[in-house]
């Protein structure tokens, strides 16, 4: 029995320079770089992808669907890797009217699988430093003599305390440290260290729990809110008797609750009131492709007749590009390090790509019109050898799955997309490719347009791909021929340089290859060749 055909029915972006399809179409027409300064060290030396995104764009179809404080609510709890996703899913409806009223039709045969590649570093960056504040506060109030009877006995008799208290005290941070920042330091292991022997700190913490035991009492609904008040009555009498600072523990927000994987799924399948599986598949930098295919399986194996795909990332930040550095994977030179080329290093960007996929017979027998290409095989393996450094075998694997799932020989493959990341793993997944496929497929590598988006990267790059093809044209990417590395250029020579090419209407491959060794690599047709069957 043959496979149910699936095809893609809406797809939405946030990129650089692109807050929407139309601007991502228009500017993949140029061979210019949408990177830019990052400066978020201050003065330094990278650029990045920053996402052009206004959430207030939004906001109108929001407040037609929800109560008025949900637009609201939205901003303050969270994080931008959330509201890409909420933003490109919305554009996703707009392509085929009348799709989102399907979506919400079909119940739990509508599914929603995205995925985040780095996930809510932001709030988790903000919540850290608020929480060592808080820290500091309040190791400072209690290890202080007056309320830490074992400071004041430590201070009387250094000597002798010491063997009492069985522990190594940390050096005084008022004698003979003269750096400024190792003074700072020492306070805080100092304070640390004495807030943790606070007879006032342990009397304060029993009164505490105390008031945390208030139980529920009578009626649940109505005892539950009386142990709640009285809990904070209680709680602020406790505060002003002892006239501490608040409890580190109260000055974590919860929006790192609400922005774990799950969050950006979740929430779409809230906006479009999604009633079937929704869940956050996590394969780095192969995450679409990951989500692709698993929602290719979904509608296949008959659980699903449509299905929201995505990946999201957040905008580059001081932890991911410094981590991105110390990895020794990122260029540093303010200039642009395009693939296949020098092999400096790659850029880090953020943003969200979200497709709407489906059966094509159910879909198209409700008016809907399939976009781009359509997506035939997704194969999928695991390096199993090395955390950053791409294999042969793995990557092979990933490719061949394609090929045999999609019933297409090497030799009528047209064009491939490399992962590509401007790296020296740039000459072995050029090599990989071609102990594949033949010396004329067409190849690009897009990574020098807009960066590298630890999970959306693939999905750009994938759109992209559909977008030219359906088009008639590979649009254009940075390189330049004088540029191509001497040796890549020696093993392959058929890329698309600055200038667009025409598209070949036959088969098309793109890989993608992942932090830990997660590949994925999705063949897709022209919509032309593979008519849905009625």
């Amino acid at each position: 029995m043959p496979l149910k055909q699936v095809g893609v029915y809406g797809w939405g972006i946030v990129a650089p320079r692109s807050p929407d399809m139309e601007s991502f179409a228009r500017n993949l027409e140029s061979s210019e770089t949408w990177l830019s300064s990052f400066d978020g060290f201050g003065p330094d030396p990278f650029l990045v992808g920053q996402p052009e995104f206004d959430f207030e764009r939004y906001r109108e179809w929001i407040d037609e669907r929800f109560p008025p404080n949900r637009y609201p609510q939205l901003l303050s709890k969270m994080d931008p890797t959330t509201l890409f996703a909420i933003g490109a899913f919305i554009q996703s409806l707009e392509q085929n009217p009348g799709i989102e009223a399907v979506l919400q039709e079909l119940g739990t045969a509508a599914h929603v699988y995205i995925g985040t590649g780095l996930g809510a570093l932001p709030t988790l960056h903000d919540a850290s430093i608020a929480l060592d504040r808080a820290q500091r506060d309040w190791d400072r109030f209690w290890a202080h003599p007056d309320r830490c009877q074992a400071l004041r006995a430590y201070l009387d008799d250094p000597e002798g305390t010491r063997e009492e208290l069985g522990a190594e005290v940390p050096p005084d941070p008022s004698e003979g440290i003269e750096d400024d920042f190792e003074r700072v330091d020492a306070m805080r292991r100092w304070n640390h260290f004495w807030a943790a022997r606070s007879d006032g700190l342990r009397e304060y913490l029993d009164a505490l729990t105390e008031i945390e035991g208030i139980s529920v009492a009578g009626e649940v609904e109505s005892g539950k809110m009386k142990a709640l008040r009285k809990k904070e009555k209680e709680k602020t009498r406790l505060q002003e008797r002892w006239g501490a600072p608040p409890p580190p523990w109260t000055q974590v927000t919860t929006n790192v609750l609400w922005n774990i994987a799950n969050t950006p799924a979740s929430q779409v399948s809230m906006m479009g009131r999604i009633t079937g599986l929704s869940f956050a598949p996590v394969a780095a930098c192969s995450t679409f492709g990951v989500a692709l295919r698993m929602g290719m399986d979904a509608i296949r194996r008959g659980e699903a007749r449509a299905v929201v795909v995505g990946a999201t990332d957040p905008p580059p930040h001081p932890l991911i590009v410094g981590g991105f550095y110390r990895g020794r994977v990122l260029a540093a030179d303010r200039e642009v390090s395009k693939p296949l080329t020098g092999l400096r290093g790659t850029h880090v960007s953020g943003g969200s790509v979200i497709w709407v996929v489906g059966d094509r017979e159910f879909m198209e027998s409700r008016g809907f019109e399939p976009l781009g290409m359509e997506p035939v095989s997704v194969g999928v393996s695991s390096d199993a050898d090395h955390i950053i450094t791409p294999s042969r075998e793995g990557p092979t694997h990933a490719i061949r799955q394609a090929l045999d799932g999609a019933g297409v020989q090497p030799a009528e493959v047209a064009s491939w997309d490399l992962h590509a990341t401007a790296t020296p793993g740039d000459y072995l997944e050029v090599e990989t490719m071609r102990g594949v496929l033949p010396a004329d497929v067409l190849v690009t590598a897009r990574k020098g347009t807009f960066g590298h988006g630890m999970s959306a990267g693939g999905g750009w790059e994938l759109t992209a791909q559909y977008l030219g093809v359906a088009r008639g044209a590979l649009y254009p990417t940075p390189l330049n021929p004088a540029e191509l590395n001497r040796q890549i250029g020696e093993m392959h020579g058929s890329f698309v340089f600055d200038e667009a090419c025409p598209a070949p209407r036959r088969p098309v491959g793109k890989l993608s290859m992942g932090i830990g060794g997660v590949n994925a690599c999705v063949l897709s047709c022209p919509l032309e060749a593979t008519k849905a069957t009625t």
